[in-house]
């Protein structure tokens, strides 16, 4: 892990590091030292790690929490070259949206592909991270809707360090066998109205996640409009299970 840049604003400290070609930032409260919880927080597709969106709810569980988040690129997005592969595939996958075919379906088939590869880079940089006197070997939980989602669920599938998720506005069409696999506490966003990931594939994959402790919270609107208020939600799930 290589530390390319610090600073520190509004009592965060915000380093961004490379892990191999994994580039990643990580937040912490200012005068962090010692054991902390650890949040990975997975962005939305077309997005990148430093969005404005990830990057205020990772100040606000460093400054209200205490926590550590972490956030790094996925392929293909941000400071990450253009993946061939993954260029070839979108371009196609808009080809066969405008031929009529189904966007959901395409969009799950698309985050599966990608999940192969973000799973291990992502444990990987859960190591390096824990090994870091400021954080150390807490408890984790992770953070991701949409894409963060499609890649999240297969990641909190395999990783036994996570002991709470928030995941939504995803489908259960290719992470129904790994959300069976879930088992942690859940807290679930979905959008009534989401055009990209429809209700009953998000209502589907509610249901497949295994957890005895899931909560759904449902609201109106268009797959970007998750009410603010969701992330006050969401500091009180991650106190309650994290510490």
């Amino acid at each position: 892990m290589r530390f390319t840049s610090e600073s520190s604003s509004r009592g965060v400290r915000e380093q961004l590091f490379d892990l191999g070609d994994v580039p990643g930032v990580l937040w912490t409260p200012e005068d962090a030292t010692g054991l902390r919880p650890l949040i990975v927080m997975g962005h939305g597709g077309g997005r990148h790690k430093k969005d404005p969106d990830i990057e205020a709810r990772a100040r606000r569980f460093a400054t209200e929490c205490g926590f550590a988040v972490v956030a790094v690129d996925v392929p293909g997005h941000g400071d990450r070259p253009v993946d061939e592969e993954f260029d070839r595939i979108a371009t196609e996958n808009r080809a066969r949206v405008e031929a009529g075919e189904d966007l959901a379906l395409l969009i799950a088939e698309f985050q599966a592909l990608v999940a192969r590869r973000t799973v291990p880079e992502w444990r990987s940089v859960l190591d390096a991270v824990q090994r870091l006197e400021h954080v150390g070997a807490g408890p984790v939980g992770y953070w991701g809707i949409s894409l963060g989602c499609g890649l999240g669920v297969p990641f909190v599938a395999a990783e036994p360090r996570i002991r709470a998720a928030v995941l939504g506005l995803g489908g259960a069409t290719a992470s129904a066998e790994d959300a069976a696999r879930i088992t942690v506490p859940v807290e679930f966003l979905l959008q009534w109205d989401d055009e990209r990931a429809p209700r009953a594939a998000g209502l589907a994959l509610f249901d497949a996640i295994a957890s005895t402790e899931k909560t759904l919270h449902a609201n109106p609107g268009k797959h970007a409009e998750v009410p603010a208020f969701e992330l006050d939600s969401n500091i009180r799930f991650f106190t309650r299970h994290l510490g």
